[in-house]
């Protein structure tokens, strides 16, 4: 019995004696690792050369300074493709004695989520916002008379559309659908007004078909062209079609300058029966932020 009790305080000593054996380690999430999003940023200040042609919004042509900045965040997973994208740009000039007058003035987001099912198509849902910072004014040159004719989300152009998107080539991205377009003003309401009712409207909503289309594609080592072409046509007016276009042509003529081209073009014969054109000659200095 001595014996069996002395076997046992021998056992116990030696297992008390043999070190633990430590829990394996718990993983720790790699913070370099790239995450599901991916941001990208450019900003630039530039000297501007300006041409109007019947521009409903307001401006001149002048010598003159715009500040811009553009940008991109994106997440992509395996079956969701999250895009959106922002643009803001504002600019003054000033000619003589007349003090400061707006030259550039753009608030343009974009957001549009597709789903990826391994198609040539993928469905798609987007949001698009487009308005301004500051009130635009229409100068008579006759009288010099300033007019103001827009201010700060007045209008305001938000549309809502889901449909399918189509890549038939890298540089190039369409997507068409249907959905909502508002036109939404407080004081100038010419711009969501329906001439066919005897109220004035402030705010316009038209059901209809969208297209858009993207072109990304770079010319030389140095050069790039950008292109936007928006296409919108109500359900009742489908003869009508209301037309945005957005192009750039970028020179990058040393690390940080540019020279840049761009021409934008609006078509919509409910503002006015005459085609808007804007032409904007930059050279100027261009920083990636992101």
């Amino acid at each position: 019995m001595k014996l069996l009790s002395a076997v046992m305080i021998l056992a116990s000593s030696l297992a008390v004696a043999q070190p633990s054996i430590p829990p394996p380690p718990v993983p720790v999430p790699d913070s370099t690792a790239p995450g599901p999003w991916k941001h990208a940023m450019v900003a630039g200040v530039t000297l501007t050369q300006i041409a109007f042609k019947d521009w409903t919004q307001g401006g001149e042509n002048a010598l003159s300074y715009a500040i811009t900045l553009n940008g991109r965040s994106n997440r992509e997973t395996e079956s969701l493709l999250w895009s959106n994208i922002y643009k803001f740009s504002f600019g003054q000039a000033r000619l003589g004695s007349q003090g400061l007058r707006k030259t550039d003035d753009k608030i343009d987001l974009e957001s549009v989520l597709s789903i990826n099912i391994d198609e040539p198509i993928d469905p798609y849902a987007s949001l698009t916002l487009k308005t301004q910072f500051a009130t635009g004014y229409k100068q008579e040159a006759a009288t010099g008379i300033r007019t103001p004719v827009s201010k700060f989300f007045d209008p305001a152009y938000l549309t809502q559309t889901v449909g399918f998107r189509y890549k038939p080539l890298p540089q190039v991205n369409t997507r068409v659908g249907a959905g909502l377009r508002e036109v939404i003003t407080s004081v100038y309401r010419t711009y969501a007004d329906d001439p066919s009712t005897p109220e004035i409207e402030k705010i316009k909503v038209d059901g209809g078909f969208e297209s858009v289309t993207n072109i990304d594609f770079q010319i030389e080592e140095n050069v790039v062209f950008t292109g936007k072409l928006e296409l919108f046509s109500a359900f009742k007016t489908l003869d009508e079609v209301i037309v945005r276009s957005d192009n750039s042509i970028t020179a990058k003529v040393g690390k940080y300058v540019s020279v840049i081209l761009n021409i934008q073009i609006i078509n919509d014969t409910r503002v006015t029966p005459r085609t808007q054109i804007k032409e904007t000659l930059s050279l100027g200095f261009i920083y990636t932020v992101i």
